[in-house]
């Protein structure tokens, strides 16, 4: 029995997907914004701040593992309802909270494991979901673009493994953007008057960033966000980004002459 934690976007349905093909039992605890899975007899919409419930029901289920995925809203605190074990836990929420996004669900991790709860990785039963090293496309990166990538990574070591940034646009070694709070859509809409013609977009997991929640996702949308801002390639960490629509994608990026690599 695993329990999952899901949120918005598609990679939960794909998780979803794979477990029921592989007939793997379990139970899902809906952190998305509207209950997504209410159709799903398996699902449970609980807030977070009832975390004693949240507890009972993982024990209940005699379940040891749980994985995050998908997009989860930060709460707001001032919001929540919360019950006994809520209170006790949200001074930590709050805490973690000011540090970034990905720092309220690695103390969301800290919590399920003093309570004996292993939070796995969100690919566990999807490894298909991400890239081998290497280039996917006709398209092939020039030497400049080498130089570019390496720039890009480098900035993105740096950045703090807490917050939300987790992609850039990168010219000739020069920033062009940095995602911000609203993500990559956002960030590639922002550009898309850009003329500049050798535009990569860089999304990858931050230095010391916590592998078993938040990894960075591109899917076919993201292409065609690309396509718009004329990004000339998309480079992604090997074994590590979820990567959507694979073929749907690949086919895409031929098509309209992007290159797409895994670093």
């Amino acid at each position: 029995m695993i329990g999952l934690f899901l949120g918005e976007k598609q990679l939960p349905l794909e998780i979803l997907k794979s477990l029921k093909k592989k007939k793997i039992k379990y139970f899902i605890i809906d952190l998305s914004k509207n209950n997504k899975f209410k159709n799903d007899k398996n699902s449970y919409f609980i807030s977070i701040g009832k975390f004693g419930k949240i507890l009972e029901l993982i024990k209940s289920k005699k379940c040891k593992k749980v994985l995050f995925a998908g997009n989860i809203v930060k709460p707001r605190i001032s919001k929540l309802k919360l019950d006994l074990k809520g209170i006790y836990y949200i001074p930590r929420i709050i805490k973690a909270s000011k540090l970034g996004d990905a720092a309220i669900l690695k103390e969301l991790i800290n919590i399920l494991s003093e309570n004996k709860i292993k939070v796995i990785k969100l690919n566990t039963y999807n490894p298909e979901l991400t890239l081998s090293k290497g280039c996917y496309t006709k398209l092939k990166p020039s030497i400049v673009d080498m130089l570019t990538i390496k720039k890009g990574i480098k900035i993105l070591k740096k950045s703090n493994s807490f917050n939300h940034v987790q992609a850039l646009v990168i010219n000739n070694r020069k920033i062009i953007s940095i995602e911000k709070r609203k993500g990559t859509k956002d960030m590639l809409k922002s550009i898309k008057n850009n003329n500049l013609n050798n535009k990569l977009l860089l999304k990858i997991p931050k230095t010391k960033q916590d592998l078993r929640v938040d990894l960075p996702t591109i899917g076919l949308e993201t292409l065609k966000d690309c396509k718009k801002a004329n990004i000339k390639g998309v480079v992604v960490k090997a074994d590590q980004n979820i990567f959507l629509d694979k073929h749907e994608v690949f086919k895409f990026a031929n098509k309209n002459n992007i290159f797409v690599m895994a670093k």
